[in-house]
């Protein structure tokens, strides 16, 4: 693997996950190349490929409004079988026949996931009892309770029927287990079902179009830099709002600022100053009839990015160290 080290940079890294490795393990590979403060927004599990958003540097700041945006996959299943995990990748913990099962009956169940609004957290997983992952619990035999969260499911599609196989596309709400999805489709038709795929296709505002291959960036490090969507347009999808001298100066000491007659109540947006340098994630709020932008995460602290090789952005110098 390579070693090269470039100074720490700012911004948003599109990256296309490889099926097996962790989504820790890729941030590793990328934290090796000099990124020490990374984190991502939203991991795939090891057998998951697609959209994994890195974030870099001052970036790190914005996870939670680039982690609720929706995510669309690309998935696969079969029927007759249960597993631990469920997933192909997992323990085998019940057998069934699906001769019953017919190709419309498979559809219509894909495409009742539309009405799923609650589901089972899977037992390995990220989630938490306790301060401990439930992963965790389950590695060791020890008894996991069972969790339901509150979801969202916008699409459902089947793509093609092969029984006991299909492939499906869903677009869901963040934080949504594909694989809970898979196994209580199992559950409904009396034969069980893991997923045996999965690609993540998008993770709002970014999709596959945008991403890079992790063998590339290591491959050649120096272009890392030149694959980076610069802080200030880490959220597309939101408006930016460039702020007088004055008023830029008001963000930056954490005070409220008129928001104009543009926007409405509730409005996010990103504010800059007049170089388009990012200030603060905002929200507008009123307040004694007045409309004002209410500051949700400062982003002053961000470097004015060096330009080199036409338009790649890279930060001038490194950023000291403070966590991630």
């Amino acid at each position: 693997m390579a070693e090269a080290r470039l100074p720490q940079l700012h911004g948003v890294l599109v990256l296309d996950k490889p099926t097996g490795p962790t989504s820790n393990w890729c941030l590793t590979a990328i934290k090796r190349l000099g990124q020490k403060k990374i984190g991502h927004a939203g991991t795939l599990d090891p057998l998951a490929a697609g959209v994994l958003v890195v974030l870099l540097g001052e970036a790190t700041k914005i996870a939670p409004y680039v982690m609720e945006g929706e995510k669309t996959y690309l998935g696969g299943l079969r029927l007759g079988r249960t597993t631990d995990t469920y997933d192909v990748q997992g323990a085998v913990t019940a057998e069934a026949p699906f001769d019953h099962v017919t190709a419309e009956a498979l559809t219509t169940a894909i495409e009742n996931w539309r009405h799923d609004t609650r589901q089972e957290v899977p037992a390995y997983s990220a989630a938490k009892h306790q301060g401990r992952p439930l992963y965790e619990l389950a590695r060791k035999g020890l008894d996991t309770p069972v969790k339901e969260k509150d979801i969202s499911v916008f699409d459902a599609q089947a793509v093609s029927i092969d029984l006991p196989s299909a492939t499906f596309r869903v677009r869901v709400s963040s934080g949504v287990y594909i694989r809970s999805l898979v196994h209580s489709l199992g559950k409904r038709l009396g034969c069980g079902a893991v997923m045996t795929a999965l690609t993540r296709e998008a993770s709002r505002p970014f999709d596959l179009t945008r991403a890079h291959r992790l063998d590339d960036i290591l491959a050649a490090p120096q272009t890392l830099p030149g694959r980076i969507i610069p802080l200030a347009d880490a959220l597309p999808h939101w408006p930016k709002v460039a702020l007088a001298a004055a008023a830029a100066a008001r963000v930056r000491q954490g005070g409220r600022v008129a928001a104009g007659e543009a926007y409405a109540p509730g409005t996010q947006a990103l504010l800059t100053d007049e170089d388009h340098r990012p200030l603060a994630l905002a929200r507008a709020e009123e307040t004694d009839g007045r409309l004002r932008w209410a500051i949700l995460r400062g982003l002053f602290g961000d470097p004015q990015p060096a330009r080199h090789g036409g338009n790649s952005p890279a930060a001038r110098t490194p950023t000291p160290n403070t966590g991630g």
